[in-house]
C-alpha cells in the first residue's frame, strides 16, 4: 500500500472520530509556534489514550514526556474531578508551553508539569508515596525506555496499564542495519516487557499522519 492511501484513510478516521476541539488545536498551534518538535502522538492515538484511561477508571496518570502537553490534555480529560495527571518534561521551554496549553485546555487543577530528569523525577515520586497511578504513559527519550519501564513497574499496582509510544520507528524495531541508539533502547525495552512476568504484553503497529509507528501495551497483573 502506498503512503496515500492511508493517509486518506488516517484524515477519514480522524473526520469521524475526533470532533473539532479549539483546545486541542490551538495546543498544537502554540507548539508549532514555538518551534517544538511535532512528533505528539497522532488526534487518534491522543483519544486512545483517553479512552483506555476511561476503560480503566484511572484516577491518578503518570506522563513521562510532556513535549507541549497533546497527549496530557487528552488523558486528563478522563480524570474524574478529583483526578489527577503528573507529567515530567525535561525541556524547560516545552513544560513553560504545556503549562499554558493546559490552562487554556481548562486542566490547570488537575495537571502538574514537572520540569527536570524523569530519572531524577522518578525515585521522588516513589520515595514520596505518589503512586501507584493506574495508566503510565512513556514517550520520552528512547534509550531510557528499560529504566523508565523499570520504574513505571513499581509506580503501578495490579491492574494499572503501562503505554509506550514509537516502538516501531519506521521499522527500524526489526532491522539490525537501521537501528541507533534509539532503536536499540526501543528493542532493549520490548525484549524486557516480553520476559517480564508481572504483565501481560503486547506490540501494534500503526499507520497514521505520523508514518509508520506502534505502540506497546501492558497490563500489571502480579505484584513485585
Amino acid at each position: 500500500m502506498s503512503e496515500e492511501p492511508w493517509l486518506e484513510i488516517d484524515r477519514f478516521i480522524t473526520g469521524l472520530f475526533i470532533s473539532p476541539d479549539p483546545a486541542l488545536d490551538a495546543a498544537l498551534q502554540a507548539s508549532e509556534a514555538a518551534g517544538l518538535p511535532a512528533i505528539e502522538v497522532a488526534p487518534s492515538h491522543g483519544k486512545f489514550l483517553m479512552l483506555l484511561a476511561k476503560i480503566r477508571g484511572a484516577r491518578r496518570i503518570l506522563e513521562i514526556g510532556t513535549l507541549g502537553g497533546y497527549s496530557t490534555i487528552w488523558m486528563a480529560r478522563a480524570l474524574p474531578d478529583d483526578g489527577r495527571l503528573i507529567t515530567l518534561e525535561a525541556d524547560p521551554k516545552h513544560a513553560r508551553i504545556a503549562r499554558q496549553n493546559i490552562e487554556r485546555a481548562g486542566l490547570g487543577d488537575k495537571i502538574e508539569v514537572r520540569v527536570g530528569s524523569a530519572l531524577e523525577a522518578l525515585p521522588k515520586l516513589e520515595a514520596a508515596g505518589e503512586g501507584p497511578f493506574d495508566l503510565i504513559f512513556i514517550d520520552a527519550d528512547k534509550p531510557n525506555n528499560p529504566a523508565y519501564f523499570a520504574w513505571a513497574l513499581k509506580l503501578s499496582r495490579v491492574g494499572s496499564i503501562i503505554v509506550a509510544d514509537n516502538v516501531v520507528r519506521y521499522g527500524a524495531l526489526a532491522d539490525d542495519a537501521r537501528r541507533d541508539s534509539s532503536g536499540k533502547g526501543v528493542r532493549n525495552f520490548m525484549e524486557i516487557i516480553a520476559a517480564e512476568k508481572r504483565v501481560s504484553a503486547t506490540a501494534v503497529q500503526t499507520v497514521s499522519c505520523k508514518g509508520h509507528d506502534g505502540f506497546a501495551l501492558a497490563v500489571v497483573i502480579a505484584d513485585a
